[in-house]
């Protein structure tokens, strides 16, 4: 894409900035990160207790639409992707896009919940087209290019960690204070299962991601971009996953964000299902407030601890160790599922095990990127992001596909709202249900933490990255002075 006038950015320097931490990395974010969040948590519940789209064609609609949808997804993140690497503007390759995300990511993210009431074949038809405008168009276009801002904020590991950090608290924290504290204690006990109550709710949400995706946009900086220049052409995607596909670090953080990601997509997915139906009763807004909160307040903590531990003995091995403390707090939990006092114990040592990874893999990632291009003397930023992307999407969709599948073939019952008297009514789950949402909350993550300690023994990228990213300098240095002399 040839470059094009944009609205020029607040923040200049070659160090980051107090406003470039506080308002790009940390308030930006927020509104499309808690609109995802919110999504992540409560959008199946709106599809099966709403629309109770459940048990259309024999529960296989549920099972094959997120499957199928996010298949879609990960195409256009492969398309989005290379857009990024052909973008040059002033403002870099990945910013520029953020402003067309504050627009579509509020209108797509409305018509998710204004489903007409009509024919099941009508609602289906709209469900599956306002889906993939919102996740296959508008988030796809936001979360490439938001991705992309630590990697390519600056080299500087330190700062670049702090960004991390700061980008971090923006998901984990101020989503994690709606999502886990407003919404099951105050809002879903208002919404029931009333639809208009879910579209007034979710257009707020939906609109106050617009001012603030603006200034995730003003209050950035690609740096690395800026270094390297708008005039080096991208390398064929054959070849850049030609390096991609033989780097043995790039593979394996790649598979450690696969397995996470399918590890939280089934915990997230089932969250108000267990909380509702397992541990406590149905939208009685204490037990989920509870289990996201007291198993949340780790993250608090984290954000003053996370990263000086992380300086002190490598990202790596404070993540791996906190993987350790993950498995032992699943297994708690897993010992006794309807017990309060034994889930919100386990809850709390899982989360405490999981803070490195939610403040630090932004960082990892940074360096394996930049030690892809020691390697190879070229980036893969957009690539390696629409394939981390494709991960993000594709996860979602086949665990809200199997979670889908298993209730309506255990025989779960949807709540019904009584329009006379503008309540909801939740139902009891037989054992089966109860079993399935259970294995999915608080089982299946046991199995992905071992996994993840295993993957991320051997992946210790950081030891070399100092003087990798010296190398770099002097590359480009001498690249510059060649380029100079002729």
């Amino acid at each position: 894409m040839k470059a094009f006038p944009l609205p020029a950015g607040r923040v200049s320097g070659e160090h980051v900035t107090k406003k470039e931490r506080w308002l790009g990395y940390l308030a930006g974010p927020c509104g499309a990160l808690l609109l995802n969040a919110v999504l992540g948590v409560y959008l199946n519940v709106f599809y099966t207790d709403v629309l109770k789209l459940t048990h259309v064609w024999g529960g296989v609609f549920l099972m094959l639409f997120p499957i199928v949808s996010k298949i879609i997804d990960a195409v256009t993140n492969v398309i989005m992707g290379q857009i990024i690497e052909h973008t040059r503007t002033k403002e870099g390759k990945a910013r520029p896009w953020l402003l067309l995300a504050s627009v579509l990511i509020p209108v797509t993210g409305i018509l998710l919940f204004a489903v007409p009431k009509a024919s099941d074949t009508f609602r289906v038809i709209w469900v599956l087209l306002s889906y993939n405008l919102f996740y296959s168009i508008a988030f796809t276009i936001y979360n490439m290019s938001h991705a992309l801002m630590v990697p390519l904020s600056i080299r500087n590991t330190k700062e670049r960690g702090s960004l991390s950090v700061f980008n971090n608290i923006a998901s984990v924290m101020v989503s994690g204070i709606i999502v886990a504290l407003i919404f099951p204690m105050v809002i879903m006990p208002v919404l029931g299962a009333s639809q208009s109550r879910w579209l007034f709710t979710m257009s707020i949400i939906s609109i106050l991601a617009f001012p603030l995706i603006l200034m995730e946009y003003f209050f950035t900086k690609e740096r690395v971009t800026e270094e390297i220049g708008t005039s080096e052409d991208p390398h064929p995607v054959r070849e850049q996953l030609h390096v991609l596909l033989h780097e043995k670090y790039w593979v394996l953080i790649v598979l450690y964000f696969l397995v996470y990601t399918v590890g939280s997509g089934f915990k997230n997915s089932s969250l108000v299902y267990y909380c509702n139906y397992v541990l406590g009763t149905y939208n009685d807004g204490i037990t989920q407030m509870l289990v996201s909160v007291i198993g949340g307040l780790p993250m608090g903590i984290g954000i003053f601890a996370v990263w000086p531990l992380a300086k002190k003995f490598g990202k790596r091995n404070v993540t791996l160790a906190g993987f350790v403390l993950y498995a032992i707090g699943g297994i708690i939990c897993f010992i006794a599922p309807k017990n309060m006092a034994v889930v919100l114990t386990g809850q709390f040592i899982k989360n405490i095990g999981g803070l490195p990874c939610a403040y630090v893999f932004a960082a990892m990632f940074a360096d394996v990127l930049d030690h892809l291009e020691w390697k190879c003397g070229f980036r893969c930023d957009g690539l390696s992001a629409s394939l981390n992307s494709i991960i993000t999407t594709v996860a979602v969709g086949i665990t809200n596909g199997i979670l889908n599948i298993c209730i309506s073939s255990a025989g779960y019952k949807a709540p019904e709202f009584i329009e006379a008297t503008g309540e909801t009514i939740g139902f009891a789950q037989n054992a089966a249900v109860q079993n399935v949402f259970t294995f999915f909350f608080v089982g299946f993550e046991i199995i992905t933490a071992i996994i993840l300690i295993v993957i991320l023994k051997y992946l210790d990228v950081e030891k070399n990255i100092d003087r990798e990213q010296e190398e770099i300098w002097k590359r480009r240095e001498s690249q510059d002075a060649t380029a100079g002399a002729e």
